[in-house]
């Protein structure tokens, strides 16, 4: 399942948040691949969720799961702050 992480349009961060994000996220953590496309950065969840349940079920455990690596690694590293980032699962 595949996640685009994007910068939040309500929040204020600065213009190389992106950046400074995938300098802190690296290509693999915890179950998850990240690729860096211009000005997002593409998140691949490949964790096993139940066939039974419902795409949107699957879709907000693995957004939630990305969110959290996300905030991992903003409150691990100075100057990164989680608000700034948008997760949203890409179709």
């Amino acid at each position: 399942m595949d996640f685009a992480i994007t910068l939040h349009s309500g929040s204020a961060a600065p213009p190389d948040a992106i950046d400074l994000l995938w300098a802190a996220l690296g290509s693999t953590r915890d179950g998850a691949r990240f690729i860096r496309r211009g000005a997002e950065i593409t998140a691949r969840w490949e964790a096993d969720a139940p066939v039974s349940m419902e795409r949107d079920e699957r879709e907000e455990i693995g957004r939630r799961a990305i969110l959290s690596l996300v905030r991992d690694v903003c409150e691990g590293g100075p100057g990164l702050k989680s608000d700034w980032y948008a997760i949203a699962a890409s179709h």
